[in-house]
């Protein structure tokens, strides 16, 4: 391993720039290594969610180890481009490195906010926004050399997709507050709280008031009852859209959605063996992958398009989540914001359209001049 490592550093350890040409054998370990790294980031966050409902904050905690691990991997691997240019054109090192930058200086960020907030359990803080833009933006620049890249093999289309994949679950990470918190409420009013008895009695002094159940709706659910339909759907949308285009498959959408429901199906009953609270699982994500990848399969104007898709989404969306308060566990919302859901996809994905085909409008004036 040693010899391997002298030998590595031998062939490829040398300064250069953007965009050198890169063996395709070191392609595909570069890559591979991003989503190494990137898979132990999204186990550690998994069971920090869970932890952070059970336990008081702990800087040294096991999923915060765990999540360090595939960090340095990904600072690691930017390093790497950044130094010899393998493997990535300026702007796809520059994304990485940008991304990168961000989380690093959130880190630090995060832990003063605990130190001078207490628990801020919420995963929708300053701080922690920080850490989701940052990982939002490496993965950005890992994708863009996956894509610019990565050799044409079979394994091509399905790391293309696994990337979407941690870029879906980054964006929808902040919702798993409500996911985790309506399960944390229905366990405590069951008379079997999950939280251990430190937990409760901090989130109660935080308040001024004693260990009960105000004190726990405050702290399982802060946040207003529009954030997570509106956030979740509008973002998660936009997110499987461009993963569709991307990977150019005609179900790649579904696929995405229904490769992360079934990830947090999976982790679900690997936190609850080893006595970590539960969620709830946002299964109607799967409709949303499918509404998207059919309405991509209409051949219809881009601008029906979107808004087509948008009243779809939200429509699944909304009655979804109303499926799974009723028959499962589904966190709280109002119904009343789907008309915001619906105009704000529309907008976004209707500008997302103009924004990609600026470019080609671009080189045909060009041309025509």
């Amino acid at each position: 391993m040693i010899q391997g490592a002298r030998d590595f550093r031998t062939r490829y350890w040398a300064r250069g720039l953007p965009g050198r040409e890169t063996p395709a054998e070191l392609t595909r370990l570069l890559y591979r290594w991003w989503l190494v790294g990137l898979l132990l980031k999204l186990i550690g966050s998994s069971w920090d969610v869970s932890w952070h409902f059970k336990w008081l904050r702990d800087d040294l905690a096991p999923p915060h180890l765990i999540n360090t691990v595939g960090t340095v991997i990904v600072v690691g691997l930017t390093l790497f481009h950044t130094f010899t240019g393998y493997g990535g054109d300026r702007l796809t090192i520059r994304l990485m490195q940008v991304g990168s930058g961000i989380f690093l200086i959130a880190l630090p960020i995060d832990v003063i906010n605990h130190r001078i907030n207490g628990l801020d359990i919420t995963s929708w803080s300053g701080s922690h926004a920080l850490l989701y833009l940052g990982t939002a933006v490496m993965l950005a620049g890992a994708i863009r050399g996956w894509m610019k890249y990565y050799p044409h093999d079979r394994t091509r289309t399905v790391g293309l997709a696994a990337l979407w994949f941690f870029f879906l679950e980054n964006v929808w990470f902040p919702n798993q507050h409500q996911e985790y918190g309506v399960r944390a409420l229905q366990a405590y009013d069951s008379g079997r709280a999950e939280a251990e008895p430190i937990l409760l009695q901090f989130a109660a002094d935080q308040l001024g008031v004693p260990v009960g159940r105000e004190a726990v709706v405050h702290f399982a659910l802060p946040i207003a009852d529009w954030v997570y339909p509106v956030w979740g759907l509008v973002a998660a949308a936009l997110v499987l859209v461009v993963a569709r285009r991307t990977i150019d498959r005609r179900w790649a959408a579904t696929a995405v959605a229904a490769g992360y429901v079934a990830y947090r199906c999976l982790i679900w009953p690997l936190l609850a063996g080893i006595d970590f609270p539960k969620s709830a699982v946002p299964l109607f994500l799967v409709l949303v992958g499918l509404v998207i990848d059919a309405v991509h399969a209409l051949e219809v104007p881009t601008p029906a398009k979107a808004v087509l898709g948008s009243a779809a989404v939200t429509t699944v969306g909304y009655v979804g989540i109303w499926f799974q308060q009723e028959y499962l566990w589904g966190p709280p919302i109002s119904f009343s914001s789907a008309a915001v859901t619906a105009v704000l996809l529309a907008v976004l994905w209707t500008a997302g359209d103009l924004l990609s085909r600026r470019p080609q409008l671009l080189g045909s004036r060009l041309e025509l001049g």
